[in-house]
């Protein structure tokens, strides 16, 4: 029986890549640390942000702006320090960035002033949607993808999305009810609580700032890791298993010397400049359907519709986010057995049916109900869409791709949440979830048609080696039967 239960237990840490993680560099711990804190606040204060701007008396139709004009200013941010973070180190921008969302949060905590608290949002570092904003995802998924072996990636990036998710249920849950309880025990009104949610969030990005400066010079791309021995399975789902004897390293200071200076922007090769252009359609437009409903306007929109407190939206969007953690442990599996493209339209699917029929009942729990379902199943594709963008492109060339696509994605996220304020203003508030639901089952078909069968460059090299080595071997038979 003690065997059965521990092979059992085996098998779930190595299915579920939980064995992948645990062996990872220190540096890539320390990624996924930064990525829980700072999701961590984005899930206080989202459950919040809505709310907050409400009480300073701001209408529905200007909150949407705010959230417009917040993920714009992320744009430039994001696109400025990706783009130079391989050349000015990848460190100093992720610390910079904690440094703006420090900044962000003071700012709020201290402003009722409706442009200022905008120009805090443009200018540093608030996420409106409770998901990732700022430069941050970009390098840290390109530095992970630098330092983990290709085999083992998608298993190291499901646990680093997995910290995310728990770290935003974490925050939800606490400062939802943190803020009730200041507002029913201690009789603060709903600003001053508010506030403390802000004050917290500075806090973090100073948390946030200091694991970024613990990093070693391993994660610049300096030593960008090399395999020793090539994989040699060329199917798309060889980037989730482990080859034997396949080990990555990166190449030691001799045998790099003295690389010549890197330009401060990015050159693409034309075929990833295509690949790049496809992608940035079909993620914008899932990211477009994103923007119409993100977390903050559907706290809003269950406070308003069903009179759900802080404290219970926290309890709410904390068991959502424990759902979708739970969820992501079977991506890896599904990846191996499915392939990274069909595992992220066939999970994907059912999450933006549930996310249309949210608007449909008038009755709590089966709204409730639609968002848990939703939830179960709405980011088993992170982990394998992000191991299929680091396999298609150079090594050389993912952390500016990686930011490019966040961008377009950001960009595109940016004109949802203005709709969602109008639709609402109009009262027809349910229609943005509905529209959301329908541009995202566009996207899954559109992201099966055009990359079902799809060969990446790590695929690609992979059987150019089978074929060099098939070669090698034909020529050694033939030699042989001549020396016979």
């Amino acid at each position: 029986m003690g065997d059965v239960t521990s092979g059992m237990f085996k098998k779930i840490y190595q299915e579920t890549g939980l064995e992948s993680w645990i062996t990872s560099p220190t540096d890539v711990k320390l990624l996924t640390l930064q990525r829980y804190v700072r999701l961590f606040a984005y899930g206080g204060s989202t459950i919040i942000l809505a709310l907050f701007l409400s009480h300073l008396n701001i209408s529905d139709q200007q909150i949407g702006l705010f959230m417009t004009l917040t993920l714009l200013g992320d744009v430039a941010i994001s696109l400025l320090l990706t783009v130079v973070a391989d050349k000015i180190g990848r460190r100093r921008m992720l610390a910079l960035g904690a440094f703006l969302m420090t900044a962000s949060g003071i700012i709020f905590a201290l402003s009722s002033n409706y442009w200022i608290l905008v120009m805090a949002s443009v200018l540093g570092v608030i996420s409106p949607s409770g998901n990732e904003i700022g430069p941050f995802k970009a390098i840290e998924e390109s530095t992970i993808s630098h330092l983990i072996p290709a085999c083992e990636r998608s298993n190291v990036l499901t646990w680093y999305i997995i910290a995310g998710l728990a770290g935003t249920a974490s925050g939800t849950i606490i400062f939802g009810w943190l803020v009730q309880l200041l507002q029913v025990k201690y009789s603060w009104s709903p600003l001053e609580s508010y506030r403390i949610v802000f004050w917290a969030y500075a806090a973090f990005g100073i948390v946030k700032c200091l694991l970024a400066l613990l990093l070693s010079t391993e994660c610049e791309p300096a030593g960008e890791p090399v395999s020793s021995t090539p994989p040699t399975r060329s199917s798309e789902t060889s980037l989730l298993l482990p080859q034997q004897g396949e080990d990555e390293r990166p190449a030691s200071k001799d045998s790099i010397g003295h690389p010549s200076p890197r330009p401060w922007l990015p050159t693409l090769s034309p075929e990833t400049r295509v690949l790049v252009v496809k992608l940035c359609l079909l993620f914008g437009l899932d990211s477009l359907a994103s923007g119409l409903a993100p977390v903050t306007w559907m706290t809003y929109y269950y406070n308003h519709k069903f009179g759900l407190s802080e404290g219970r939206l926290g309890t709410l969007f904390f068991v959502a986010a424990i759902l979708s953690s739970a969820s992501n442990l079977v991506a890896p599996a599904l990846a191996r057995r499915l392939g990274l493209i069909k595992t992220m339209v066939f999970t994907h699917v059912p999450a933006s049916l549930a996310l249309a029929a949210i608007p449909l009942p008038n009755n709590a729990a089966v709204a409730i109900t639609f968002l848990l379902f939703r939830a179960s199943t709405n980011s088993m594709d992170q982990a394998p869409r992000q191991a299929f963008l680091a396999a298609a492109v150079q090594a050389s060339e993912r952390t500016a791709v990686m930011g490019i696509v966040n961008v377009v994605k950001t960009l595109s996220q940016s004109a949802g949440p203005v709709v969602t304020g109008i639709f609402a203003y109009r009262q027809m508030f349910g229609l943005a979830f509905i529209v959301a639901g329908a541009l995202k089952i566009v996207y899954d078909i559109l992201m099966l048609i055009m990359f079902l069968g799809y060969q990446t460059v790590e695929e690609r090299a992979q059987q150019d080696v089978e074929c060099d080595n098939g070669a090698e071997s034909e020529e050694g038979a033939a030699g042989y039967e001549e020396d016979l």
